[in-house]
């Protein structure tokens, strides 16, 4: 499956979860079987932790069918890194989406420390310090909503800067084996933004 087959299949998948009419309503179990030898999935997902953001269920996904990798803030790490590396270069994905969501707490965590200094908790501040060098200059004459949605926005696009600026992610988008692309999930109604 080309990129942009797999990028047309989350769409289409999205769109049939909006309409509430999802094939992989639930999953059965049997489905498992066929996948005991291996796995195949069309495409990687980079997304946030957050509970609100079942992955499989807004692009109507099967079994087998994404590889997700999921983190606060969908922030890259060495094991983020190895786990999109493996993905590419074992799994053969040539579809990368970096998953944003609305109100994500990491970045309102980032935000807090950009415009008041708040600091977190140790482990916690790992994921600002991450998110922190992405984030737009603090516009003051926004609403806090405005800027959280900025913020997460400018977060996707950092993460999906920083994959391209791999050594892996050059060699295979300059061969047409690769394409990034970024979105942000809509809690409120369930849609999949694509930038």
């Amino acid at each position: 499956m080309t990129a942009d087959e797999a990028l047309k299949r989350l769409k289409d998948g999205n769109e049939r979860f909006l309409r509430d009419e999802t094939h992989f309503a639930t999953p059965r179990k049997d489905a498992l079987a066929a996948l005991q030898k291996g796995q195949s999935p069309f495409a990687t997902v980079l997304g946030c932790s957050d509970s609100r953001v079942p992955v499989e269920i807004i692009f109507d996904a099967g079994f087998g069918d994404l590889f997700i990798v999921r983190v606060a803030g969908n922030v890259l790490s060495p094991e983020v890194m190895a786990s999109l590396q493996f993905a590419g270069a074992i799994l053969e994905t040539s579809l990368f989406v970096v998953l944003g969501h609305e109100g994500c707490g990491a970045v309102k965590a980032a935000l807090d420390w950009q415009l008041y200094g708040r600091s977190q908790r140790s482990r916690i501040q790992i994921l600002v310090d991450s998110i922190a060098p992405g984030l737009p200059p603090v516009d003051y004459k926004m609403s806090e909503e405005e800027r959280v949605a900025l913020a997460v926005e400018a977060n996707v696009r950092w993460t999906m800067h920083q994959i391209m600026e791999t050594p892996e992610a050059k060699v295979r988008s300059g061969e047409g084996k690769m394409k990034l692309v970024g979105a942000v999930f809509e809690i409120a109604t369930g849609r999949v933004r694509f930038l």
